[in-house]
Formats: C-alpha cells, structure tokens, sequence
C-alpha cells in the first residue's frame, strides 16, 4: 500500500477483528461451561424427582391453607 492512511486503517481494522475473535472464544467457553452446568443441573433435579416421586403434588396445597 502506498497510502499511510489506508495502512493505518486496515491496521485498526485487523486488531478489531483480533479483538473480536478472542472475545468470541471467550464467550464459547463460557457458553460451553454453562451447558455442562445446566446439564449437570437438570439431572440432578430429574434424579430428586424420581426419587420423590411418592410425596405430595406441586399443584396441591398444602393442609394449612
């Protein structure tokens, strides 16, 4: 390039998109680990469901309303 002034540009230009992409793997990372920790959550909630199963319903009231 002979312009100094598009160079300076396209300079800015590529550590924005650097920038932007480290983000990004951030944000998957956090994204991934959230999903695991929901995952992790959902089954333990599905296996204290199970083994409540016996107990009163949700929607029922309980004797001192």
């Amino acid at each position: 390039m002979d312009n100094p002034v598009l160079e300076e540009r396209v300079a800015h230009l590529i550590r924005a998109v650097d920038d932007l992409s480290d983000v990004v793997a951030r944000q998957a990372k956090e994204i991934d680990r959230l999903t695991r920790l929901v995952q992790m959550l959902a089954e333990r909630e599905a296996e204290r469901e199970s083994m409540a199963g016996e107990g009163p319903a949700a929607n029922v009231r309980p004797p001192h309303w």
